[in-house]
């Protein structure tokens, strides 16, 4: 029985998966779990991507204790952050966080080095204040040693794959994040790059997932006693998360975490004025295709209600909260998830409270019903995406598959069907780590293809379906909630 690792890494924590086929069904077992902070020091905010390195190592030689043989590992992680190195290989610095203000009013200064329009044709991708792009002007305007003596860019998971193998490379579902990679002549847009005057030599390589990256590193694959090749899978975890929910070709994805991304997996970019005029970026995925889609700010401003509490000193569970909101009154205000004030960490609690305030409604004084605001916003938001969704594609979108950890929201997967006016399918919850091990099975010949992955998922893994209800209420609620908007 084969076994496989998967490392999934996100913005809050990390864990290192096995995974095997057992009586044909897909088995998963955490083997280490881990947190993920942002830190904060003098300089901004950082990722201790060292620490995380080492918890990886932990997690790698528990499935080694368990299992013996490892047939492969692969990565996935956020997108957009980076590491930049110097010509020996080694790291210059720890890499910044994609919340750093040091972005503030660089995506102005980028629009007077590059028209955002013919940026959008050769990137397909939206500017956005957590960009590579914009991240890297940042340090070249600040004049940053690091990015004036680095010789190559890594994203965070190819860093990390590097630090294992030894080998090189920009897996091409991250590189097609950065708003500097043309996903029409599938290289780097060199006139972007060269209008932001940034150095050419830093992008290197660019693979597709599925590549076999290389073995442990020789001192390594002694010092745990194993060797086995690490995979570039869709090392995007949202390209991993696209890859692992089951879906026909009239369902829209959404996959459900700090940031919800709703879309369509498409077989060619969508790079039209339409497209860019609603704030749809064209982001690459497993097999050639295309995922055309765009972000909502998910759970991340449930996640942070959670944090800000726990350091007053209340730490209530998830499903505390989750019971909180279902309690409390229905539709009392709303806010806009993807409003700047909410962007950064911090104060999450009193940014909606001051938001109502703001915009003339009531002001909540109750945890549950801050919590009821944001979760019918978020699904609120939602339905817009998906209406434009379905325009800009011209496709007739009957239902909506969702995978994540949002799915174990009862209250938000109701508000997403009823706000979005179609059925909506939910599961897996390990949406990331299931794309990631089918997408390294492909890859070892264990599986012939995705599709053929997507079916094992079906049926290892528990689906439900939630209908949606009170179209009336629901058509009346969005005419309010448009009032509040502040982005398109």
């Amino acid at each position: 029985m084969k076994i496989h690792l998967a490392v999934d890494l996100g913005a809050g924590s990390g864990r290192v998966l096995a995974g095997k086929v057992e009586d044909g069904k897909l088995a998963l077992e955490e083997l280490h779990r881990f947190e993920n902070p942002g830190t904060r020091l003098p300089g901004g905010w950082h990722w201790h991507l060292l620490g995380l390195y080492r918890e990886i190592l932990i997690g790698i030689k528990e499935g080694i204790r368990r299992f013996e043989t490892i047939a492969s590992l692969g990565i996935d992680t956020w997108a957009v952050d980076y590491g930049l190195l110097d010509e020996k290989g080694n790291l210059l610095g720890l890499p910044y966080q994609y919340r750093d203000p040091r972005t503030d009013g660089m995506q102005e200064k980028m629009a007077q080095l590059i028209d955002p329009a013919e940026q959008y044709r050769q990137t397909g991708i939206m500017p956005f204040f957590l960009n590579t792009s914009t991240q890297l002007l940042a340090e070249k305007e600040a004049g940053g040693a690091a990015l004036g003596v680095a010789k190559e860019m890594l994203m965070i998971p190819d860093l990390l794959a590097y630090w294992l193998t030894g080998e090189k490379a920009i897996e091409r579902t991250n590189a097609s994040t950065t708003q500097l990679f043309d996903p029409v002549k599938d290289e780097w847009a060199w006139p972007v790059i060269e209008a932001l005057g940034l150095p050419k030599e830093i992008f290197g390589k660019v693979i597709e997932p599925g590549t076999v990256i290389g073995n442990l590193r020789p001192e390594l694959a002694e010092e745990l006693g194993a060797d086995f090749p690490v995979i570039a899978t869709a090392s995007h975890d949202t390209a991993s998360a696209v890859a692992g929910i089951p879906r026909d070709e009239k369902s829209a994805f959404l996959s459900s975490g700090t940031w919800c991304i709703i879309g369509a997996e498409l077989p060619e970019p969508v790079i039209t004025d339409e497209a860019r005029g609603a704030g749809f970026a064209n982001e690459q995925g497993v097999e050639g295709t295309t995922r055309f889609l765009k972000n909502v700010s998910g759970l991340w401003m449930i996640q942070e209600c959670r944090r800000v509490w726990k350091e007053q000193g209340e730490d209530l569970s998830w499903q505390e909260m989750a019971d909180l909101a279902a309690a409390a009154e229905p539709f009392t205000a709303f806010v806009d998830p993807d409003d700047e004030t909410f962007a950064s960490p911090g104060r999450m609690p009193e940014k909606i409270a001051e938001f109502c305030e703001k915009t003339g409604q009531p002001v909540p004084s109750k945890k549950g019903t801050v919590l009821r605001i944001a979760t019918e916003s978020i699904a609120l938001k939602h339905a817009i995406r998906f209406r434009q969704l379905c325009e800009l594609t011209g496709r007739e979108l009957t239902s909506i598959s969702m995978g994540g950890g949002g799915i174990q929201n009862q209250l938000l997967v109701q508000c997403l069907a009823d706000a979005c006016g179609v059925p909506l399918h939910t599961g897996p919850i390990e949406a990331t780590a299931s794309g990631n091990l089918i997408t390294q099975m492909t890859a070892t010949g264990d599986l012939p293809d995705i599709a053929a992955g997507r079916d094992l998922i079906a049926q290892s893994l528990q689906r439900d379906t939630c209908e949606p209800r009170e179209a009336a209420l629901w058509q009346e609620l969005m005419a309010r909630f448009q009032n509040f908007l502040t982005t398109k």
